[in-house]
């Protein structure tokens, strides 16, 4: 029983693959810049990171994903990611903030159950529970939230989410989604995937902002390996608008792990 369990943690597992950033970076929050970007006092995501200078967020419909996103609640500014076991997680420099979420005690929401997750909540609040459906690695099959039970209360689809992340990864998750050809088409909601062998990793677009000459900037989430509440990340690369990353074609590198921008991918409506 114990060996079947950890074959399924290392399905659907995302282990670091090309970087791995283990300096606390939170004192870098303190310059200039990023102190016009992060506002510790904010308690949505919007209220949180400000955009930078000359930026504003992109217009979005009240109903769409991309507006739930913006309007999820965060921990303190001062919170630290915890664990699935409550410990906290070695790189808290990747992290600027922490989405207030539940966390099941147990090693199962990892990257893509995280990107599942986010989606899953936004269609349950807004009461599109028959778009509710993840495909399972095993079969490449869907299993929807209406034929798990009929019970539609919060505790029965934290049954369903759980039951999904034990049978779906990264791999499965990536041929559900529909391939952005182009990164300047980005959208909050939108996924960056890497389904690697025997790893892969997914994070989640959070928030689209953009300049009067039409160059965007994005914010991104994740949960890793283990488990772990899902959180912001900082960008590595530049910090003069973290945690803000360009929308620019070629490398995206964040602070564990490095994505191309022809990974990006998006949910069908």
């Amino acid at each position: 029983m114990k060996i079947a369990f950890s074959l399924l943690l290392i399905i659907s597992g995302c282990q670091a693959q090309k970087l791995e950033v283990q300096n606390d970076r939170r004192d870098q929050l303190n310059d200039s810049s990023s102190m016009m970007i992060m506002n510790p006092n904010g308690n949505i995501l919007s209220e949180r990171f400000l955009c930078p200078e000359n930026y504003e967020r992109i217009e979005l419909d009240s109903s769409s994903f991309g507006h739930f996103l913006r309007h999820l609640s965060l921990h303190p500014s001062d919170h630290k990611v915890l664990l699935y076991n409550g410990r906290q997680k070695a790189n808290q420099g990747a992290s600027c903030g922490v989405i207030q979420q539940d966390i099941d005690p147990v090693d199962l929401q990892q990257c893509a159950d995280a990107v599942i997750r986010l989606r899953g909540e936004y269609l349950f609040e807004t009461e599109q529970f028959e778009k509710i459906h993840f495909n399972f690695l095993s079969d490449g099959k869907p299993r929807y939230f209406i034929e798990y039970s009929q019970d539609r209360s919060y505790k029965t689809f934290r049954k369903y989410m759980k039951y999904v992340f034990s049978y779906a990864n990264t791999a499965s998750l990536k041929k559900e989604l529909i391939p952005i050809q182009n990164i300047k088409d980005i959208q909050p909601g939108d996924v960056f995937i890497q389904s690697g062998n025997p790893y892969g990793h997914a994070v989640t677009v959070m928030d689209v902002a953009i300049d009067n000459s039409g160059n965007k900037l994005f914010l991104l989430s994740q949960s890793y390996m283990p488990a772990q509440e899902t959180h912001i990340l900082t960008n590595p690369t530049d910090q003069d608008i973290s945690p803000w990353y360009r929308a620019n074609e070629g490398m995206i590198r964040t602070p564990e792990w490095t994505f191309e921008s022809s990974d990006l991918r998006r949910f069908k409506d």
